[in-house]
């Protein structure tokens, strides 16, 4: 049955999944690296596709921006849809000196300033962690490649612009990388629903200096976390 926000049939999508917040951005990627494509959704122009990469049954579909959307469409894919590997590609700004641009985080963990966890009725505080396995593909993958990245955790934030223009320090000085808007609550999703997540996020601006990449240039650096994603799909 198709979801409110899918409309899917079972078995249209495959078991790992590409999930760049910009539907756009999910049809590029679905027509620059995927074969035999067949588009699965356009629900709010919500864009998916499945289709194949190097003989791997792969899908792509954006999310959205911030938490809200990326929790609704990532619990779908994986309590409907069967889902198993949840792959966040996208942007992030830094909060580090030595987190420059076009340079790739890899996300160990996300912190959040969201009060997303509170439904859980914990405790406590839970930490929210990506799959080690994903993880230590994608960081082999990124050696492979050459490039220059960067493992630990970033702040997954409800606010994009924040009337405290310095909020980030206190963030920074704990040891976050970067800023992003979705990590968190797709990797407690895929925690409680037992699947497997993971964020790949290319530097496209830094907090610290202001310092910020063009259209074009997002585009050429966003081919280097493609490389990485694409390299650790699942046989």
């Amino acid at each position: 049955m198709p979801t409110t926000h899918i409309e899917a049939k079972i078995g249209e999508i495959a078991e790992t999944i590409f999930l760049p917040g910009d539907p756009l951005r999910a049809k590029a990627i679905a027509d620059r690296y995927l074969s035999d494509v067949t588009r699965f959704n356009d629900v709010r122009n919500m864009l998916g596709y499945t289709g194949y990469y190097n003989g791997k049954r792969v899908s792509v579909m954006g999310t959205g921006m911030g938490m809200p959307s990326m929790a609704i469409y990532s619990y779908e894919l994986i309590k409907v849809y069967g889902v198993k590997n949840l792959i966040r590609i996208g942007t992030a700004g830094s909060i580090q000196k030595h987190v420059g641009l076009r340079e790739i985080v890899i996300a160990q963990a996300a912190s959040t300033d969201s009060n997303f966890a509170h439904q859980f009725g914990l405790d406590g505080h839970i930490a929210a962690v990506s799959d080690f396995g994903l993880l230590q593909k994608s960081v082999e993958a990124a050696e492979v490649l050459g490039l220059k990245y960067h493992v630990g955790n970033m702040l997954s934030s409800d606010v994009f612009y924040h009337f405290d223009p310095e909020h980030w320090k206190k963030w920074q000085k704990i040891g976050a990388l970067c800023i992003e808007m979705e990590a968190y609550a797709l990797f407690l999703n895929a925690a409680y629903l037992g699947a497997s997540a993971l964020a790949i996020t290319t530097i496209s601006d830094s907090l610290i200096t202001g310092e910020q990449l063009s259209h074009e240039e997002r585009q050429n650096s966003f081919v280097d976390i493609m490389k990485v994603a694409l390299a650790i799909v699942p046989e």
